[in-house]
């Protein structure tokens, strides 16, 4: 792969964590006094003085701006302004229940939304085609906060089997799971079916078979490795969607995780906290949609060249 390229699309991804965090930065600053969100209005005006002092709101924006990339090179990403404690440990605490929910609604959502996909594109046109498709377009239009709260009504309140908060347990993964996974492996299944049909009716398929090959030994050897090098690009949005999916999630079932955290956080105008989460969550998704460029890159190697030369 080469050098150019890569050097390309790592200033790409540093110039887009950049972009995210001044916009995040500025527009959190303008939204309101966090003084005054975090005292409230009936506090003495000394103290509200004294808080913005200690923080550094009194100052111009842009001095505040310039004083903290000046700390994050420094790699100070400042204190919580509720308990004092660096906001970078905040954040780190609940990294591991975000990811564990993530993970294993990953690992959910690949064994039943690919296999679907491509049983539904070898079976095309059939019956189990049409309601595997029809069901991939319900657990789309389902919203993530509907579908929990739909849930917690009906396997916490009514049925009452499953707990509806918290994390304690591995019945705690149930619903948040699914809640998350459904609109995902709706996503790959549709996606993979699409990369099948494709390829299946590439003419390389066809002259397989009328070479005599075998009918699964064309789509195990020819036909899967050709339709997994697209599914590959959703990979990026997938990262994206979990995130998006989660913070929403781990609101609805209070999970303790980035999501709820970030949530609380903007709530309570805790600008550090806000901002470190807001920049892990960048670069998770910047350094993962990095990652599926190289990757698409190496696979196809049509396309590293095109992309190598439009630029």
């Amino acid at each position: 792969m080469p050098t150019r390229y890569i050097i390309q699309k790592l200033l790409r991804a540093l110039l887009t964590i950049w972009i995210i965090v001044t916009f995040v930065f500025i527009v959190l600053r303008l939204s309101g006094d966090s003084a005054l969100m975090i005292f409230g209005p009936d506090v003495d005006a000394e103290a509200i003085k004294t808080l913005r002092e200690d923080w550094g709101l009194n100052k111009p924006i842009w001095q505040q701006y310039l004083f903290y990339i000046e700390k994050v090179f420094h790699g100070d990403l400042g204190k919580s302004y509720l308990d004092g404690r660096a906001a970078f440990d905040v954040v780190m605490e609940r990294i591991p229940k975000t990811l564990s929910l993530m993970g294993v609604t990953a690992i959910v959502t690949f064994l039943i939304g690919i296999p679907a996909g491509i049983y539904s594109a070898l079976h095309h046109n059939t019956k189990t085609d049409r309601m595997t498709m029809t069901m991939s377009v319900m657990g789309l239009s389902i919203p993530n906060f509907f579908l929990g709260v739909l849930l917690i009504l009906l396997f916490s309140v009514a049925w009452q089997i499953l707990p509806s908060a918290g994390s304690e347990t591995g019945w705690h993964y149930v619903m948040p799971v699914i809640t998350m996974a459904t609109a995902e492996a709706s996503v790959f299944a549709r996606f993979t079916r699409s990369a099948m049909l494709e390829v299946l009716n590439k003419p390389y398929i066809r002259t397989a078979l009328a070479k005599g090959v075998p009918w699964k030994n064309v789509v195990r050897e020819h036909a899967l490795p050709n339709a997994a090098i697209p599914t590959v690009t959703i990979a990026g949005f997938f990262v994206g969607s979990l995130i998006v999916g989660g913070v929403v999630t781990e609101n609805v079932f209070a999970w303790p995780g980035v999501g709820r955290l970030l949530v609380n956080a903007v709530a309570n105008r805790d600008l550090a906290v806000v901002q470190v989460a807001v920049l892990l969550i960048a670069f998770s998704m910047v350094a993962t949609n990095l990652l599926v460029d190289f990757a698409y890159g190496w696979l196809d190697p049509r396309v590293r060249d095109l992309r190598g030369e439009s630029t």
